[in-house]
């Protein structure tokens, strides 16, 4: 969510800044502002809408001379879309100016103290709060009036500052919200994510929580909130940088749904040995697998559905009871982790701020905590216990195709690892899955190429109003993802079922003409499904299904079939969901939907 960007060096900062933010689109955001240091004063232009606003008030950045600024794209949390609601926000005399990434919690508190102190806010906003308690603070030392702010405010927050009679230095702190730093040719650069330096800089800091960055153009240092010195060393970003780029295609989407073999076969060649899986950075021993009584897995969104899947993996290979939370809900009950649970938190981006505070909530009940995250360094990959990384490269499109891909891939990588290393997998059994896990990449592909089929039918489709997923068992968490993929991009109503709710309520809902999307690839369910099915057609549903080649006997209980190649049953949902995610990106596009940044959705969600 939002977008900081900083920059301080020998070049004009506002051309940078545009830049950077044009990197972090994907994030999310409805209005958009920089602000850069003069040398003699900060100015600053901002406007609700899209970067393009700004480009055309700037002259892209030519009308904005200085070589330090900050950059900021809004999503509106408090306060709507407006020119005066956008980043940067100035002090009371314009001399301290401030972008913010996150919430702060405890706004109106200090806000009716400022005004008690004579302050006065011209914005909705909670960023306003941090301008007027740095001007409150400011004696004359930047460090020490960031450090008193740290200790007044409660949430989440990336902040970027500069004053103006410091005008050869730039600040940048951070709590509970991702920022990164570098070192830049000419100069030293801030942003929220990789993308945004990366034409600048492959050696990065990972900022930790609650530190403070100062920057000048040949010098940085970090900065604890007691103002201490921290020694830290750059991480190399091995990134290509047209990873980041669209590369031909019409849209980040695109692209990525066309990069799952890719992402597919990096996440899990390395791992594959001859009679073993090694997952190098797991960091634990047979003892440790063969401990574990109790699986939680806990995510947000794609990712949950990810795991959702993976419990009947785990459970069926494994044998290891599993249970899989919302990690909104995990954080906010009192979850009972006995002796041997072992607590998994899946997340694209490592900062998705539910999941990490549920991290640090299975830690604080002395769980081990496993994260599966897309980006090396991130914060939960430095917190949890272990780590497994899926080797998807960066994803710019809001809603995810190959991060869950190789989510799923890092799953089952782990299931037939746990279930081999506690006896409940055979060599030759573990041979045959590994035979049909390296078969996924071409089989992907195949059904990609199969996208002008899916095309045609989703035309049919474009005015629905109403659109329902169901499954039994894998098949259920299929349908999850399918009718998320769907809502989030085209913005019609759909919702995903277990088909054996459907007399439990569900059923009142189908009348002539809603589209039904039946998803069946287990076999022991076939029978059970195709009764669903027909239920529903009798009451006027259009019945598409989903199936494996050779299960002929579902086209009499539906209107359209999609045939998926054989796999091994634990392994459907990464078949099953490509003719899923190109339907919902059809639809999408036909109905004229901005399928990158679909409304009111972030790629990141850092803040509740």
């Amino acid at each position: 969510m939002c977008g900081i960007v900083g920059y301080i060096g020998s070049r004009q900062a506002a051309p940078i800044l545009l830049d950077g933010l044009g990197k972090l689109e994907y994030r999310g955001y409805d209005s958009a502002g920089i602000a850069v240091h003069s040398g003699d004063k900060i100015n600053m232009v901002k406007s609700k809408g899209r970067l393009k606003v700004l480009e055309e008030l700037t002259h892209n950045g030519s009308t904005l001379w200085g070589t330090s600024g900050i950059g900021h794209t809004r999503w509106a949390t408090h306060g709507s879309p407006t020119d005066q609601n956008a980043h940067p926000h100035f002090n009371k005399n314009n001399s301290i100016v401030v972008v913010h990434n996150g919430i702060i919690e405890n706004y109106l508190k200090l806000k009716i103290k400022l005004e008690k102190k004579g302050y006065e806010f011209i914005s909705e906003t909670d960023t306003e709060v941090i301008a007027h308690l740095l001007d409150y603070y400011y004696k004359g030392n930047p460090l020490q009036a960031v450090t008193k702010i740290m200790h007044r405010m409660e949430g989440s927050y990336a902040l970027g500052i500069i004053f103006s009679d410091h005008p050869d230095e730039l600040y940048a702190v951070r709590k509970d919200s991702p920022l990164i730093a570098g070192n830049a040719e000419g100069g030293n650069i801030v942003a929220s994510d990789v993308p945004a330096v990366l034409k600048y800089t492959r050696n990065v800091y990972f900022v930790e929580n609650e530190e403070i960055v100062r920057m000048t153009r040949d010098k940085m240092e970090f900065f604890t909130a007691d103002e201490e010195p921290v020694e830290k060393e750059p991480v190399e970003i091995k990134w290509d940088i047209n990873a980041a780029e669209k590369g031909g295609y019409e849209h980040f989407m695109l692209k990525e749904m066309y990069e799952q073999p890719k992402a597919i076969t990096d996440t899990f060649s390395p791992r594959l040995r001859e009679r073993d899986i090694v997952i190098e950075e797991l960091n634990m021993s047979d003892q440790d697998i063969t401990s574990i009584e109790k699986i939680m897995i806990v995510a947000c969104g794609s990712a949950y559905h990810a795991g959702v899947t993976s419990k009947y993996v785990f459970e069926g290979l494994a044998r290891i009871p599993v249970e899989v939370d919302l990690a909104s809900e995990f954080r906010y009950r009192n979850p009972i982790l006995q002796d041997g649970t072992l607590v998994i938190i899946i997340s694209q981006s490592g900062e998705t701020a539910d999941s990490l505070a549920a991290l640090r909530k299975a830690r604080e009940l002395g769980a081990k905590v496993l994260g599966i995250v897309n980006v090396v360094g991130s914060s939960i990959a430095r917190e949890a216990d272990s780590v497994m990384y899926t080797w998807a490269g960066p994803e710019i499109a809001v809603a995810t195709t190959k991060a869950y891909s190789a989510q799923l891939i890092a799953l089952y990588l782990l299931a037939m690892k746990f279930a081999y290393v506690r006896g409940e997998l055979k060599d030759s059994e573990l041979a045959g899955m590994t035979e049909d896990l390296r078969a996924l990449p071409s089989q992907v592909e195949m059904l990609l190429n199969n996208k002008n089929r899916i095309q045609r039918f989703a035309n049919r489709y474009l005015a629905a109003k109403d659109v329902f997923f169901m499954g039994r068992g894998i098949d259920y968490a299929i349908s999850l993802e399918g009718s998320l993929k769907l809502k989030e991009i085209s913005y019609i109503h759909s919702e995903a079922y277990a088909a054996g709710e459907l007399k439990h309520g569900t059923i009142s809902l189908i009348e002539e003409g809603t589209l039904v999307a039946s998803v069946l690839t287990q076999k022991e369910l076939y029978k059970k499904m195709i009764s669903n099915m027909v239920e529903v057609r009798t009451r006027g549903a259009f019945v598409l299904a989903v199936t494996n080649e050779g299960n002929t006997e579902v086209e009499r209980a539906a209107d359209y079939v999609i045939y998926i190649p054989e796999t091994n049953k634990y392994f459907a949902n990464s078949l099953a969901i490509i003719p899923l995610q190109l339907f919902g990106y059809y639809i999408a596009i036909g109905r004229g939907c901005d399928v990158d940044k679909p409304r009111n959705l972030a790629k990141s969600v850092t803040v509740e």
